[in-house]
């Protein structure tokens, strides 16, 4: 897997390049910028980028603008986008227009190593991954109006793994369930979400965005 790593503090770019490369991932490049991340991806054209989330020159939200652009630009290209605080409404925005090879994880993770590298793997393999912690308070949100409502606690367990990127076959391991329970699962989430149209992978990804947005 060749990677590119936009992370404008040298320390922590340094680290996640650190951790990546003994894992047997190749940085063919590193950054600290978006725009700069724009050009090296126009140059290598990697499998993925792992970008954070606030960048200069506003710290706000250019690293958001950059993953958004290399989508746009580079569909070959997986995106992680790193974020150090929980921001489902980011997360949502990422996503939208962008069905899969994306990913948003809280930035604790690069220091995991394992889940970096999995996340990365799932996101160029064409998954979708939103950090656990999110989808965990997603999950557990008081709504007055909740489109999440007809769904079963069991549905509703599936369809949090469904967003933390799991396949069916990942989730029914995790559940202690077999895989034909699972798509039973999912086709009656899909069924009470209205999302009998598409693709299962397109369906999916539609599936959490209903949860990022409810």
């Amino acid at each position: 897997m060749r990677v590119i790593v936009a992370e404008d503090v040298l320390l922590t770019r340094e680290g996640i390049v650190h951790l990546l490369t003994e894992a047997g991932v190749e940085v063919v490049a590193q950054v600290e910028d978006g725009d700069a991340v724009l050009r090296e991806v126009a140059i290598h054209r990697p499998d993925a980028v792992v970008v954070d989330i606030r960048m200069p020159p506003t710290h706000t939200d250019e690293g958001l603008v950059a993953a958004t652009r290399i989508r746009d630009a580079f569909p070959g290209t997986a995106v992680v986008v790193l974020s150090q605080y929980l921001e489902p409404a980011y997360a949502l925005r990422l996503l939208e227009g962008h069905e899969e090879r994306v990913g948003y994880l809280l930035k604790e993770r690069v220091f995991h190593p394992a889940v970096l590298v999995d996340a990365l793997r799932r996101v160029t393999e064409g998954e979708t991954v939103v950090d656990p912690t999110i989808v965990a308070r997603l999950m557990g949100r008081k709504r007055l109006q909740d489109p999440l409502a007809e769904l079963s606690p069991r549905e509703r367990e599936v369809l949090g793994l469904v967003a933390e990127g799991l396949s069916n076959k990942a989730i029914a391991a995790r559940l202690f369930v077999t895989d034909r329970t699972v798509e039973a699962h999912m086709a009656r989430v899909f069924s009470k979400l209205d999302l009998d149209e598409s693709p299962d992978a397109h369906r999916r990804v539609l599936a959490v965005l209903a949860l990022l947005r409810a």
